[in-house]
């Protein structure tokens, strides 16, 4: 009985770590990016403004926000303008939430 209980505990960490937000590498984000032939750095730079805001700069204003990878993965597949100006960002509606996801969990992480 112990035993089975000390292993739904720790499943359920386990899920509970999972769904907080993956961690996600620099290398990760471009070669997801590269192999799935999106065009995110065509507007955006990790760590400087282009046509769109910086990654970093995203990063620094969401971070910590309660739900915040679901609205910003709706905004990337959605498209839209305002909130860093005027310069329209098109929509990626063809874009996986799954990849749209590991791009928003790298991007939280920037600072």
């Amino acid at each position: 009985m112990k035993t089975t209980l000390m292993a739904l505990v720790i499943g359920i960490g386990m899920l509970a770590v999972g769904t907080a937000g993956a961690v996600v590498t620099q290398e990760q984000a471009m070669a997801l990016i590269k192999d799935k032939k999106m065009d995110c750095m065509a507007c955006h730079a990790i760590d400087k403004k282009m046509a769109g805001p910086s990654w970093k700069d995203i990063g620094v204003k969401y971070k910590g926000q309660a739900g915040i990878k679901g609205k910003l993965i709706e905004k990337v597949k959605k498209g839209g303008s305002g909130n860093w100006g005027n310069v329209p960002m098109t929509a990626h509606p063809n874009v996986s939430d799954a990849d749209l996801g590991t791009l928003v969990d790298f991007i939280l992480t920037l600072k």
